[in-house]
């Protein structure tokens, strides 16, 4: 439960960021864009005037072309004395001369050199904060540049307060959803504690009864014989232990202790040779192919647990040899087990859901709970489990 809270909050935060910079990019590309459209608007009103501003009618003080007042805009009155801008003009035989030149920030050494590098090009950004425009006017190519950077400085600045922002609010929201996650999951966490402690009394309950039925099926044995009664009643008895067992399991089997470094290659063998006779008394052969110290930070009563299960979910329904393979790439493990066992693709579709049982389990004990505890316990452990039919043959693979 405590990595599903973490896990919420992962996402929680994730979503939050996502929103913060779908919201800020939306405000701040609009802010960007409206500043490169009055630079386009003002190259425009340049470029109708071969590259200079026509001051020789004067327009009303006051009042933009359309009627509205206001001072601002790329049409404003104003606009011919406040634009930073310089113009170059290249002949037919590409001589370069300045046709307007009104910036500080730029010498006109400098101007004609931007304009040689610009005039193959149509519109655009250059040296940051300055908008172009090349234009042919009577066989003559013009380049005229402003600078919008006073313009652009309020836009940079909501950037850098959105970005702030975005941090601000990553944090509020991280605190937040830590305090409000605990509130949520709390019900849960109890409901949680409640169902592991009701599978444990369950398992202790259920023991007593099921070890007097075996126990009066061996004293009717003795008395009057073996017969198909109580063999059916032993196999059910074992069934049913097997049972309890893992329900008592699922009460523990997701609950981890201390991580710390152990080996995995080690466990793993000790687990597969823990069967080895019993596979040999069946004529299947047992093979391993696992590199040595391979090691990870983890629960090792965990790992035992759920190599112990893959182990007797192999052994109980291996058809052909078992293989064990373990290799290690970067920071990760690499698990493969194989067992020659026969599935139709489909089945492995479920073979993690609780309580499955394929068709090749008739006649063999088991409750369908191995696995499934399996894929809970990798989980747990931020792993990756799952199954594969390989030429016929069920696989499962394991990324720790």
């Amino acid at each position: 439960m405590d990595t599903a809270r973490k896990r919420f909050i992962r996402f929680a935060m994730l979503a939050v960021f996502v929103l913060l910079l779908v919201i800020l990019g939306i405000i701040n590309g609009m802010n960007f864009t409206m500043a490169a459209a009055d630079a386009d608007a003002i190259t425009e009103r340049l470029s109708r005037n071969k590259g200079s501003f026509d001051n020789s009618k004067p327009m009303e003080p006051g009042f933009l072309p359309d009627g509205k007042m206001g001072p601002m805009g790329p049409d404003s009155p104003e606009v011919s004395f406040t634009t930073r801008y310089f113009t170059v003009r290249f002949d037919q035989d590409g001589e370069a001369k300045l046709k307007a030149f009104q910036i500080a920030a730029v010498s006109e050494e400098e101007a004609i050199e931007w304009a040689s590098s610009l005039k193959n090009g149509t519109t655009g950004w250059t040296h940051g904060t300055y908008r172009f425009r090349v234009y042919t006017q009577e066989g003559k190519t013009f380049v005229t540049v402003i600078d919008q950077g006073r313009e652009l400085w309020p836009s940079y600045r909501i950037l850098y307060i959105s970005l702030g922002g975005i941090v601000l609010g990553l944090l509020v929201s991280y605190f937040f959803l830590s305090f409000m996650g605990k509130r949520v999951f709390a019900p849960l966490e109890e409901a949680d504690r409640k169902q592991k402690q009701f599978l444990l009394e369950a398992e202790k309950e259920f023991k007593v009864p099921l070890t007097v039925i075996n126990a009066d099926a061996e004293l009717i044995e003795r008395e009057m014989g073996p017969s198909d009664y109580t063999t059916s009643i032993h196999r059910q008895v074992r069934r049913m232990t097997g049972l309890v067992r893992q329900l008592g399991s699922m009460a523990i089997f997701e609950e981890s202790a201390e991580a710390k470094r152990c080996s995995v290659s080690e466990i793993l063998k000790s687990a597969a040779e823990s069967r080895r006779e019993e596979l040999a008394a069946r004529n299947i052969a047992l093979t391993m192919e696992i590199e040595p110290d391979a090691a990870l930070v983890a629960d090792s009563e965990l790992l035992r647990r759920i190599f112990g299960e893959l182990m007797e979910n192999a052994v109980k329904f291996a058809d052909g040899d078992v293989r064990i393979s373990l290799k290690k790439k970067e920071d990760r493990v690499q698990i493969r087990i194989a067992n020659g066992t026969s599935l139709a693709d489909g089945d492995r579709n479920n073979a993690f859901d609780r309580f499955t049982r394929f068709e090749n389990a008739e006649g063999k004990s088991g409750s369908g709970l191995g696995l499934s505890m399996v894929k809970s316990a990798v989980k747990e452990m931020d792993g990756r489990v799952g199954a594969k039919v390989e030429e016929g043959q069920f696989v499962v693979h394991i990324a720790l």
